[in-house]
């Protein structure tokens, strides 16, 4: 298992998931999480407009790749831990990042000055 592998893999996963197409989301998930994936898919801003694998690195005996996942409402990070499983890269664990760094900022967020108050 290398991380072309893992990129590929984690990518047929978002089109899978932007697609709708649960079952076949979960042919990347271990035998865990597949008998557990309700509280997986809580996670996810379902129904997906846009899914993309923002990074793959190798952490010890696994790959950690970051998702995108963007829905109709809310976009979210989730980190996913891959491990080779029957020969092939599998999800063995997925946690959802919050981060405050990704709230919107913008001039709109800036308190604007009162051209009143001099």
């Amino acid at each position: 298992m290398d991380e072309q592998a893992v990129r590929e893999h984690a990518q047929a996963h978002c089109d899978a998931l932007v697609a709708g197409d649960v079952e076949r989301a979960s042919d990347e998930l271990s035998e865990e999480l597949r008998s557990n994936i309700g509280p997986l898919l809580a996670q996810l801003p379902l129904p997906l407009t846009e899914a993309t694998v923002e990074s793959v690195e190798q952490g010890g005996t696994a790959f950690i790749a970051v998702l995108k996942l963007v829905g109709e409402s809310e976009e979210v990070r989730l980190q996913t831990r891959w491990k080779d499983r029957d020969g092939r890269p599998t999800i063995v664990e997925a946690s959802r990042i919050t981060d405050a760094t990704a709230m919107p900022d913008g001039p709109e967020e800036e308190p604007e000055a009162d051209p009143t108050d001099r």
